[in-house]
């Protein structure tokens, strides 16, 4: 299968290299020092033996895609899809695995509403070690729900994702579980970042957590507002479990701004105070958090 992947980060990475084993990889990316060296030295996964894929800078390179994963930042969707625009085969799957839940939205505005979008939660965690290289963290799972695609394509895809080692099942409705990843990034990054620490901080500092725990109380009421029936009873409990497999990681909004790129603030804590408005619950703790990573992006910058 032709299988396409925006995007060469620690997750892009680690898709890849995995697909690589019995597909036709093709990724893009814009970084060139990445592209050196994955042309040069092929993805490589921890200790394993690396695997050489395609890789280019040119997204009609990837026009050919029968599954194109997205693991780009929320923030660069529409940018990154519009040279993709009447260039896909309708039957390809679009897969965005992305923080936020917006992401649909995104898509098709970027390539129309009647896309074969799949979009999913996942907690597959890697960490990058060098450009083309990464280093799982733990051992997660992703589930998928249709966003205009079928029934038959969200089968085909989980399927495609278990047999690379990726567990991978497939929700009637995808929503609770976007929102219950939303709320585990809403407690976590924001806060690990402004302390400029690795995310076992959320857990480990007594102030860091009652913040963190208040946001995802937060969040998990304006979701309960919303009639999402969030797939755990506590959120607090989910968030640490979350936070005990990735707690040597810097996380990718600390990442943005360690780097002065735009982080996915808006995207996270941003679309809790948005959806908050909605429903008219108030969200003070995620508002704050919006604000504070706005004055260190500004900084950063």
């Amino acid at each position: 299968m032709r299988i396409g992947i925006l995007g060469a980060g620690a997750l892009g990475t680690l898709f890849g290299y995995r697909f690589a084993r019995d597909h036709d990889v093709t990724m893009l990316e814009i970084r060139s020092e990445t592209v050196d060296a994955i042309r040069r030295e092929g993805l490589r996964v921890g200790d394993e033996p690396p695997r050489k894929v395609a890789i280019s800078t040119q997204p009609r390179d990837l026009f050919a895609s029968q599954i194109l994963f997205l693991f780009i930042r929320a923030t660069d969707t529409m940018r990154a899809l519009r040279p993709f625009t009447r260039n896909l085969d309708p039957s390809c799957a679009i897969v965005s695995l992305q923080n936020g839940i917006a992401n649909e939205d995104a898509v098709k505005a970027a390539l129309g509403g009647n896309v074969a979008l799949v979009i999913g939660a996942t907690t597959e965690a890697a960490l990058t070690t060098a450009p083309g290289a990464t280093q799982p963290v733990g051992t997660g799972s992703t589930i998928l729900g249709p966003g205009g695609a079928s029934p038959d394509v969200c089968a085909r895809v989980a399927r495609t994702l278990t047999e690379a080692g990726f567990p991978a099942s497939v929700a009637y409705d995808i929503r609770p579980h976007l929102w219950g990843k939303l709320i585990a990034n809403a407690a976590i990054n924001p806060v690990a970042t402004l302390l400029d620490r690795t995310n076992s901080v959320v857990v480990d500092d007594p102030n860091a957590s009652e913040i963190a725990r208040s946001l995802a109380q937060e969040a998990a009421t304006v979701a309960s507002a919303m009639r999402i029936a969030l797939p755990f009873n506590d959120p607090w409990a989910y968030v640490r479990a979350i936070v005990e497999q990735t707690a040597g990681m810097r996380n990718s909004m600390l990442a943005d701004i360690t780097s002065g790129a735009p982080t996915e603030i808006e995207h996270i804590n941003g679309a809790v105070v948005a959806a908050g408005r909605r429903a008219a619950v108030p969200t003070p703790y995620n508002e704050t958090m919006v604000r504070l990573v706005r004055a260190r992006e500004s900084q950063s910058a």
